[in-house]
């Protein structure tokens, strides 16, 4: 793997939050009844089973929202991973570079981690999942039901997939196009390179491996070692 922690810290910014900023335009912060509403529209149409999964394919891998009980890797289909979530120019991208996060978009296959929540406290499980990935509304990324095959099991999962219709959805970006601003975009919680390099290290760990993000990483290190002059 190319990309390293030495390319992140040169991007690492003075100093990181977590405050959630004021909304762009058109938004609004989401409140505690939105969540409560968006959990049990979610639970009334969800499986019967008495179990609720999640299924993480970006930051929720390696940073959960909440405590789980049981972790398995399992692949969907008919969605791919895609940093087509734009523009980001708060938490990881600013004005100048902004940043493009990950969400699923229709089409393909996707390889991701599976989290089972605690059967007690589900509810509260949910808003903080709810609270960290639908901070503002309308959400250009809402959650909804996928099945998610592991192993010999097919299980519902909640995760997160791009609303083409949002105003945020961002496609027919190069690789080349998407590693310059992968390469570049910084913000409060830190920068997108840190954001990449998380996301791949993690996956690897676990055995999967994802042709497009190694690609990415590789051009993302090597736009970072000719701005900041690093050997390689």
């Amino acid at each position: 793997m190319r990309l390293s922690e030495r390319h992140v810290a040169v991007l690492q910014p003075a100093s990181l939050s977590d405050e959630m900023p004021p909304p762009p335009e058109g938004m609004r912060q989401a409140t505690a009844d939105d969540h409560r509403a968006t959990i049990e529209h979610l639970l009334s149409i969800g499986p019967d089973a008495g179990e609720i999964w999640i299924f993480a394919y970006g930051s929720l891998i390696w940073k959960p929202a909440c405590d789980f009980v049981e972790m398995r890797t399992g692949v969907v289909r008919g969605w791919h991973r895609a940093f087509c979530l734009g523009w980001n120019n708060r938490f990881r991208g600013s004005d100048e570079n902004p940043g493009l996060m990950l969400a699923l978009d229709r089409g393909g296959a996707c390889k991701g981690v599976l989290y089972r929540l605690p059967a007690d406290r589900i509810d509260e499980s949910l808003t903080k999942l709810l609270e960290r990935e639908m901070g503002w509304l309308p959400s250009a990324f809402p959650p909804r039901w996928v099945n998610v095959q592991s192993g010999e099991r097919t299980i519902r999962a909640l995760t997160f997939c791009i609303d083409r219709n949002s105003g945020r959805y961002v496609s027919g970006l190069t690789v080349e196009a998407i590693a310059d601003v992968l390469a570049k975009a910084v913000g409060n919680r830190g920068s997108m390179a840190e954001y990449l390099f998380a996301t791949v290290q993690h996956l690897e760990d676990m055995g999967i491996h994802g042709p497009h993000l190694w690609l990415l990483q590789n051009l993302v290190a090597e736009r970072i070692e000719t701005a900041y002059a690093l050997n390689r």
